[in-house]
């Protein structure tokens, strides 16, 4: 009995080591067959290019040809200018971003066609996330609500209506410089990137929601803007995971930006409209045009392909996702901009004394008055803006989706449906073929006659065609006022914390500076 029942144990130990060996065995297994499934899945997606005899950099597994980007090492437009440079003779360039194919144009005709002649084909960005989250918004909206929202938003952008607004503009440049009159009596080295975001926000406050920021003592409001800056254009993983799998965003109902960035603009709008009463109240800004739509109820608008009227529920999401978008870009495009132009001035005198002679010139003209009138007067400034923009345009790489199976003319290729193309501004712009020395800091690049000389897809810092950017005119309005009125009194000079060469932080969204910009801020005899 005793041999039988150590017999028994034996036996039962000798089972659940059997099951053990079994459950590692088909663990194994299974862990084999997946890896193999992902081997084949990779190797399979990173020949896509190879197959369709488009030349391309090598892909990383998973990271494809991001991983410095997605370690936060690069800015994702200097590695697709990489790309770009690599390949010198071809005329597109095939990509992953992660494990996504795309296609890098190069051919500024295939650009052309792209963006322009064949726009209703590519008419869509790319970047769907959920309505609720902003993701209605005139800038990552899809095609029929893109065109619905540009139809009706294009009006705010006129001359006329600039001309109107720019008094609450050339009233806050007022203000900034004494703001800078300020700090500069404590100390004359001031990172310029920060200082002109200051101006920035007081306009697009002024201009879109007609909100009153005091600069000299709202200093909770401006760390609160700081907060709200962070959450929007430090690109989160949600980047990332929307490359590795196209449109999940939409699908789980989710947002690139976070709940703090919805809420902040859903309230924003709310205040703003209930403190207007639900009516326009003649300021004509931003915030009165919403209100005029929302009178409405449903705004309608005309697919240009077939003529089909569409129609958009003006919605409580629609108006929040507008306003943050105007905000967004408003804000930070024209900072950034303003910041690099001061950097070129001060690290190139010549140009600097040229656009304070024109300065001088065209305020003595006009009484010393900025107004909008004065600041159309200012050809060489334009020049100069236009350079700056060569060298840093803001948002880099410009995305559009195939709507259609499309063959690119002049290539034995077909673009696939839902492939992204981009278009990378960055490496068009400093391409030595399109701009001889790309380099250096030159505005007369900009005269009516090189310019006339040039291809029209050759400088794209706002986009192109149809759906270029919508607040190019306000950008330049508003850039130019600020930076008249403080070249009036101030030049700039480099110091020791100057940077010789730009680096590009690469934990921001768009083009911008890495550790800032400080400069030396003299008063002007």
């Amino acid at each position: 009995m005793f041999q039988t029942k150590k017999s028994t144990i034996f036996d039962s130990e000798l089972i659940y080591t059997l099951h053990i060996f079994q459950m590692f065995a088909y663990l194994l297994v299974a862990l084999t067959a997946l890896t193999y499934g992902l081997y084949y899945y990779f190797k399979t997606t990173y020949n896509y290019w190879k197959k369709k005899n488009v030349a391309g950099p090598e892909p990383m597994f998973l990271f494809g040809n991001l991983f410095e980007s997605v370690m936060r090492k690069k800015h994702s437009g200097t590695v697709f200018k990489e790309a770009y440079d690599q390949f010198p003779n071809e005329k597109v360039v095939g990509v992953y971003r992660m494990v996504t194919p795309s296609l890098l144009i190069k051919d500024l005709d295939i650009v052309k066609q792209i963006m322009i002649k064949d726009f209703d084909l590519f008419v869509d960005r790319g970047v769907e996330f959920s309505k609720q989250g902003l993701g209605a918004n005139l800038f990552h909206a899809d095609g029929d609500t893109w065109r619905v929202l540009r139809n009706r938003f294009t009006p705010l952008f006129t001359s006329g209506k600039l001309k109107n607004m720019s008094y609450l503009m050339t009233n806050a440049a007022e203000d900034f410089l004494n703001y800078v009159d300020t700090l500069t009596k404590e100390q004359p080295v001031q990172d310029v990137y920060t200082l002109v975001r200051t101006f920035t926000v007081t306009i697009i406050s002024a201009c879109a929601f007609g909100l009153d920021i005091d600069i000299h003592n709202d200093k909770k409001l401006l760390k609160r803007v700081a907060t709200i800056d962070k959450l929007i254009f430090e690109p989160t993983y949600f980047f990332e995971l929307d490359m590795l799998y196209p449109g999940v965003l939409k699908k789980i109902n989710s947002s690139l930006f976070p709940k703090l960035i919805s809420t902040f603009f859903y309230e924003l709008a709310r205040n703003v409209i209930l403190d207007r009463k639900g009516a326009p109240i003649g300021r004509k800004d931003f915030m009165d045009l919403i209100l005029e739509l929302r009178q409405q109820g449903e705004i309608k608008g005309m697919r240009r392909s077939d003529e089909t009227e569409l129609q958009l529920d003006f919605n409580e999401d629609v108006i929040a996702a507008q306003a943050f978008i105007f905000y967004a870009a408003g804000y930070e495009t024209s900072a950034t901009t303003m910041a690099f132009m001061l950097y070129e001035l001060a690290k190139n005198k010549d140009v600097q004394e040229k656009l304070l002679e024109e300065i001088d010139e065209v305020l003595k003209k006009y009484d010393g008055k900025v107004t909008y009138d004065c600041i159309s007067d200012l050809h060489y400034m334009e020049k100069v803006f236009n350079e700056t923009l060569r060298l840093y345009p803001i948002v880099d790489t410009l995305q559009r989706r195939a709507m259609i199976d499309y063959k690119v003319p002049g290539l034995d290729l077909v673009i696939e449906k839902g492939t992204l193309c981009l278009i990378p501004p960055l490496a068009i712009h400093r391409d030595a073929k399109h701009y001889p020395d790309p380099e250096k800091f030159d505005p007369e690049r900009f005269s009516p006659e090189n310019v006339g000389n040039r291809h029209p897809c050759a400088h794209i810092p706002f986009g192109t065609g149809p759906r270029n950017c919508i607040g190019m005119r306000f950008a330049k309005v508003q850039s130019r006022i600020c930076i008249t009125r403080l070249l009036s009194k101030y030049r700039v000079e480099p110091t020791d914390r100057t940077l010789k060469i730009m680096q590009f932080n690469p934990k921001r969204v768009v083009i911008s500076p890495n550790g800032g910009i400080h400069l030396k801020l003299v008063p002007r005899a």
